[in-house]
């Protein structure tokens, strides 16, 4: 019997017979395609584990525990801010103060909620008194952030603000230069605009931030 070039699942099927024929009754398979035999929500829960008991910085000296990330895991659109705030990290849920509430209305704005969507951050623990994240924090914590964007393969990035801009694109460009205008992460367009929390301080400013997610919409093919 041969496998028909349009049904590799009786190719495998064959396979796995003749190797049996043979008196092999183990298949050993390479890390490399183990991995990807995975699921991405596999792999983002042992990253996430991972990083329990993290530390990396001094950040976790004062956390009350990881925040890691939410939503989808097979999303086309990621979030990165830039690291979680005090309701954060009680709840250990990304965005879930005044700015998360924000970042929730302009994610529905796009007819999508935050299921359909995967948000996170820069940095995984709380900077104390809301303070910016250190640049040796950042680096500490970045290899997570893209261990994150390789398993999850998002489409389009949404980076919000100045570090989740400046982190992924390895600039010391300001945000207000890079606002409105896609740049590339490995192959994946950026969005870089305001942060939620600069809008509730500048409201007058939200009108750009719309602008932006609706180039966003364009390319993901989202009605407005």
């Amino acid at each position: 019997m041969t496998a028909s070039p349009n049904n590799p699942i009786e190719g495998i099927r064959l396979f796995i017979e003749q190797m049996s024929a043979l008196g092999m009754d183990t298949l050993y398979l390479p890390s490399d395609v183990k991995a990807q035999l995975k699921s991405k929500k596999q792999r983002l829960t042992e990253l996430e584990r991972s990083l329990k008991n993290c530390k990396a910085c001094k950040l976790c000296q004062k956390r009350t525990q990881v925040v890691f990330g939410a939503g989808s895991p097979t999303a086309e659109l990621v979030f990165i801010g830039e690291g979680p705030g005090e309701d954060e990290d009680k709840q250990g849920i990304p965005f879930v103060g005044r700015a998360g509430q924000l970042l929730t209305k302009m994610i529905q704005a796009m007819n999508l909620s935050r299921d359909d969507v995967y948000i996170c951050n820069v940095v995984k623990c709380h900077p104390p008194g809301n303070r910016n994240p250190a640049p040796d924090e950042i680096v500490a914590c970045e290899p997570f952030l893209l261990q994150q964007l390789d398993i999850i393969r998002p489409r389009v990035i949404v980076a919000l603000g100045k570090f989740a801009a400046q982190t992924l694109l390895q600039t010391n460009e300001a945000i207000t230069r890079m606002r409105g205008e896609w740049r590339d992460y490995h192959g994946v367009k950026v969005m870089p605009t305001f942060h939620p929390s600069y809008l509730l301080r500048t409201p007058n400013d939200k009108r750009k931030v719309w602008e932006d997610l609706q180039q966003v919409m364009k390319e993901l093919g989202l009605s407005k």
